[in-house]
């Protein structure tokens, strides 16, 4: 199995998946939005995994920091896409696949069961 987590480093929610990982023993790749940027054809992916709405994070900083004219103009996969690749961090953090595909975005006490199951754990 391969895994990988996205996200930023400095995240406290990156930060708790990351330390919950290595807690199991399992081995990740992270890959870093702010060193990497996001790679095109994995938002492609994620997009159609689990929809544009679950993967902008209108909680966070980044999106409430936006002016009302970009907020508004988000309406729909193509438009989303463009804002995350512009501010990867409105985008909601870790993402976490398991052999190319999404387990898990954002991470939290639900989740958790979840990615352990997938993970085989």
């Amino acid at each position: 199995m391969h895994t990988i987590v996205y996200g930023i480093p400095n995240c406290n929610t990156v930060k708790k998946a990351r330390t919950w990982l290595d807690e199991q023993g399992v081995a990740y790749r992270f890959h870093d939005y702010k060193k990497a940027g996001v790679p095109e054809d994995r938002l492609d992916a994620w997009i159609q995994s689990v929809g544009w709405e679950v993967l902008v994070n209108r909680q966070g900083t980044t999106w409430r920091q936006l002016d009302d004219a970009t907020k508004a103009a988000v309406v729909d996969a193509a438009s989303a896409r463009a804002l995350m690749l512009e501010k990867a961090s409105v985008i909601k953090r870790p993402v976490i696949e398991l052999d190319g595909a999404v387990v898990c975005v954002g991470f939290d006490d639900k989740k958790v069961a979840a990615l352990m199951q997938a993970l085989g754990l």
